[in-house]
């Protein structure tokens, strides 16, 4: 068999996991053991798997994170209010299948962002997309949009995220502009995609920080009613980690 021109017509045709796979048996004495058939399921199957992954990497990239998180890392010890079993429950992802939202609160340093950061790279690991966006900057962007006659365009995007992160919900004042930004970009989710609100506000108080009760009924309407809440609590993880880091330096 003539490998090095096969392995340059998988590689043209953009075949790399196979190509690797075809060079990993050439270099395996006893792979001649196996039949034709399962050779070439080996090739296919790892050919699936280098696309699954560069996929994923892809996903991941375009989401831009701001945490490297991971369900998996969650530190259940720390007493913050935090139930493993919905924990678990919302890494099986049925709820970003279902469009139903997350919406997570508590004070400063809790892990809010963490938490949020984590439950979207499982959705991505799990095949769907997701972008996290801090609520102000969004609100600048849709204002920068209709100036450069993107706005469409962005609100498009925005609707065809599976898992939209608004982190630092309730930071900001809302203008009668960004309350109408704002009922757009949930109009366009509500039942079709998933979106995480992060704040430092108890949910009670997200009505009066919008500001227009009329418009503030909508918002809330197509963010609260279908989602999962979550309260975390207890002091700030930054500050755990600088209590931990002088102890050590003083060490």
């Amino acid at each position: 068999m003539l490998k090095h021109p096969t392995l340059d017509k998988l590689h043209a045709l953009k075949l790399t996991g196979m190509a690797a796979a075809l060079a990993d048996q050439s270099a395996t004495p006893d792979i001649t053991d196996l039949s034709f058939e399962e050779r070439l399921g080996l090739l296919v199957d790892r050919e699936m798997t280098e696309r699954d992954n560069r996929r994923m990497t892809s996903r991941l990239r375009r989401a831009r994170l701001r945490h490297t998180a991971i369900l998996e890392d969650i530190d259940y010890r720390h007493s913050r209010g935090l139930d493993k079993g919905l924990v678990q429950s919302l890494a099986g992802c049925q709820w970003v299948k279902e469009h139903l939202n997350v919406l997570i609160t508590g004070p400063t340093g809790v892990g809010k962002t963490w938490l949020a950061c984590a439950l979207a790279h499982k959705a991505c690991r799990e095949g769907y997309t997701a972008q996290y966006v801090r609520l102000t900057r969004l609100m600048r962007e849709l204002t920068i949009a209709k100036g450069d006659g993107q706005y469409s365009k962005l609100l498009t995007n925005l609707a065809k995220v599976d898992v939209l992160i608004l982190d630092d919900w309730g930071l900001m004042k809302l203008s009668a502009e960004n309350r109408r930004d704002l009922l757009e970009v949930l109009e366009d989710r509500h039942g079709r995609r998933s979106t995480i609100a992060t704040s430092q506000l108890p949910i009670e108080e997200w009505h009066g920080v919008i500001g227009d009760a009329t418009l503030a009924d909508a918002i809330l309407d197509r963010l609260v009613h279908n989602a999962y809440k979550i309260n975390l609590r207890g002091e700030s993880m930054r500050k755990q980690q600088a209590k931990l880091t002088t102890t050590e330096t003083s060490e």
